[in-house]
This record gives structure tokens, sequence and C-alpha cells, in this order.
């Protein structure tokens, strides 16, 4: 499956749920799904957290630019 047609999917299914259970709901369920999906590619070795967490770290202290 294209990055596109599964974007496409995606959206459908999000629309398909905010008319079935409401705008609350369908956001709980795309909240859900990308925790679950963080989750697998956590698990599949995909997603380096130590990595991610010096990425942030170094913006934090990086100087900000004076105006």
């Amino acid at each position: 499956m294209m990055p596109t047609q599964f974007a496409a999917l995606i959206g459908f299914l999000f629309v398909a749920a905010w008319v079935g259970f409401g705008f609350g709901d369908a956001v709980f369920c795309l909240i859900g799904a990308g925790l679950f999906a963080a989750l697998s590619s956590f698990q599949r070795g995909e997603l380096d957290l130590v990595d991610l967490q010096e990425r942030l770290s170094a913006r934090q202290r990086s100087p900000r630019p004076s105006r």
C-alpha cells in the first residue's frame, strides 16, 4: 500500500468514526491508533527513544538568537 493510499484510508476511517461515534470518540480512536503504532515501532526497533531524547535535549540547550 502506498503512503497516499494509507493516508486516505486513515482519513476515511477517522471520518467514519466521527460520524458513527462523535468527534471526541473519533479523536480518542486516532490517539489510540497512534499510540499502538508507536509501541509497535518501538518493539520492532524502528523507534529509538534514546535518539529522540538526545534530539529534544539538544534543542533545549541551544541558545536562542537574540533579537
